[in-house]
């Protein structure tokens, strides 16, 4: 239960370590959220073990430990917060989207410069509801790493509305084949 380093620095290296991680994940790209591939799973795990005596030093205490742990989420919290509130600051951490594919057209250097491979993109088209990417408007990587796929209007998948207007239309129809019938001798 004893730590073996004081704990102010063990709060400065923990805060440091932080900062160095998201910079180089800034550095990396949205790729590396995008689509965690198994090599990026190893990548993020050795990481992890890599960044941990830099965080926690020579201490192997529960305490310690505890201690690092709740400095590195109290340090998240207030940066996640304070992106949410500032959004110049948000777009500094995460960036900004990124636009894949526009008019039906992938962007071909746009998409080899983030790093992403077309059949990873197809299969997002594919996953949202399109066929082929020209069926979109416009496809983007966003912040976080998510693909968001906007599809041409008549592609677009029906919404609760869209049911509504047909059961509607369905049900004038039903009344016209009933007067229908109602006058036929």
């Amino acid at each position: 239960m004893h730590s073996d380093i004081p704990y102010l620095e063990k709060a400065l290296r923990t805060v440091g370590v932080y900062v160095l991680i998201l910079l180089l994940l800034r550095i990396v790209g949205k790729r590396q959220l995008a689509q965690l591939s198994s090599f990026d799973l190893v990548v993020m795990l050795l990481l992890a073990n890599v960044v941990q005596n830099a965080v926690i030093g020579p201490d192997n205490s529960v305490l310690g430990a505890a201690f690092g742990a709740a400095v590195l989420l109290a340090v998240n919290t207030v940066v996640v917060r304070a992106a949410a509130r500032h959004e110049w600051l948000g777009r500094l951490l995460e960036g900004t989207p990124t636009t894949l594919a526009r008019d039906g057209h992938w962007l071909t250097e746009v998409i080899r410069r983030n790093g992403l491979r077309r059949a990873d993109l197809d299969a997002a088209v594919r996953h949202q509801g399109g066929d082929d990417v020209a069926e979109t408007t416009e496809v983007t990587l966003e912040p976080g790493g998510a693909l968001v796929v906007q599809l041409a209007q008549p592609n677009q998948s029906a919404d609760k509305s869209d049911i509504e207007a047909l059961k509607a239309a369905l049900a004038a129809l039903d009344e016209k084949v009933d007067a229908l019938r109602s006058r036929s001798p």
